[in-house]
């Protein structure tokens, strides 16, 4: 960062290309856009390019910069540099079908691919990157249909959708587009068992809350080292409210946290804006310290978390001391998974971010929550509360049944 002094001592008009760090990295803008642009060479030989999404120069060399390292971390880590949204995959797979159907217009197959791509995949799964494509996003998927049909779908309706969804993702694969250790969640069919989803036991969460103290520290650089800090902190935020990660849990602003009072005990109240509307969630206790670690990384001028709540301060939670924000965390988090011996579950099911949301139900159940109310803090129904979770709560209620 220290090249931004240089930057700034000249006048830099719009037209002009910009070079930084000695040249391996350029920002420019093209004839039809506001927004500063960058590219730079990987060591392949091949070109990587990406918008900054500012107009601002200040801004866009930051983030030139953050797109820079960024990339140079996952190539270390063998990891997919660019992403695709279920659309721009989805619409390979309508080309293909379409060439089938002109070549052979009694191909009803292919008719009806088209179909359910057009009505019901590309319009729920569209806007998503593919790696964003969480669980919880695939369980809502099946609820949205019956409220597009107005019925349950048949066995080989549902089979059929389950079908053409994981093309897509095998072709984003294939297209190198999944990071390596990534499992995207498939479609399942109503009938078919639900598969049990990869959690933490107490013992593993209190081994990856000690473990994060000394991993936060070593990075490669201080990006790493950056996106590592803001790690710990949204896990412990995750196992805490149990909250959709990333587009429910990363917009978070400061003054969306308040104290709830009953009596003389105090709770940190949440509001969140998510899928299924906005609501309050309660976090644990230990998401405070979490949180006041935080305020002091970025260096607020508060001295808590108390302090924070009275300014209901108009700033995002999960972001960098700058200011600036990853796009997600879901790849530090694998990271942080496969350093820690904790990426595969005793099942040999990969671990993700989802995992903590999961855990979160898990122990609450355990704590003798009522599924009601769990559904209600976790933004979700009482009947996706039951599907996956009902054939716990005789275990866990083992002793009181006893």
């Amino acid at each position: 960062m220290n090249n931004l002094s240089l930057l700034f001592s000249t006048v830099i008009t719009d037209d002009e290309t910009i070079k930084l760090l000695d040249g391996d990295l350029t920002l420019y803008k093209r004839s039809h856009s506001h927004q500063w642009q960058c590219r730079f060479k990987l060591a392949t030989g091949a070109w990587h390019s990406a918008s900054t999404g500012s107009d601002q120069l200040a801004e866009a060399t930051t983030q030139a910069i953050a797109i820079y390292e960024t990339v140079k971390v996952k190539l270390a880590s063998d990891l997919a540099i660019k992403t695709r949204t279920f659309r721009q995959l989805a619409n390979q797979e309508l080309a293909a079908a379409a060439r089938v159907v002109h070549a052979n217009p009694n191909k009803r197959t292919h008719v009806d691919y088209i179909h359910i791509y057009t009505k019901y995949l590309i319009p729920f799964f569209g806007a998503y990157q593919i790696n964003d494509i969480t669980q919880e996003l695939v369980d809502d998927y099946s609820a949205w249909r019956i409220s597009q049909m107005g019925k349950e779908p048949k066995s080989y309706t549902q089979r059929r959708h389950a079908g053409l969804y994981k093309r897509v993702i095998e072709r984003a694969r294939a297209q190198g587009l999944i990071h390596q250790h990534r499992t995207i969640p498939l479609l399942e069919v109503a009938g078919d068992k639900p598969e049990a989803r990869p959690a933490f036991n107490q013992q593993e969460v209190n081994y990856l809350l000690e473990y994060m103290q000394d991993w936060e520290r070593f990075g490669r650089n201080q990006r790493s080292n950056h996106m590592r800090r803001l790690c710990r902190v949204y896990v412990a935020f995750l196992l805490g409210t149990g909250i959709r990660q990333g587009t429910e849990s990363m917009p978070i602003r400061w003054k969306s946290l308040q104290w709830h009072w009953i009596g003389e005990q105090r709770y940190l109240r949440v509001w969140v804006s998510g899928k299924t509307g906005p609501r309050y969630l309660i976090a644990r206790h230990f998401v405070i310290e979490a949180l006041e670690r935080l305020i002091a990384w970025q260096a607020l001028p508060y001295p808590n978390l108390d302090a924070v709540i009275e300014a209901k301060l108009d700033r995002r939670v999960f972001v960098f001391p700058e200011g600036d924000a990853p796009h997600s965390l879901d790849s530090v988090f694998e990271r942080l998974m496969v350093e820690s011996g904790l990426f595969k579950d005793a099942t040999g099911k990969n671990r993700t971010l989802y995992s903590l949301r999961h855990t979160y139900a898990t122990f609450a159940l355990a704590e003798g929550v009522d599924i009601h109310t769990l559904a209600r803090q976790m933004g979700t129904s009482t009947l996706m509360i039951e599907r996956h979770y009902s054939k716990l709560t005789p275990m866990m209620a083992a002793k009181k049944l006893a």
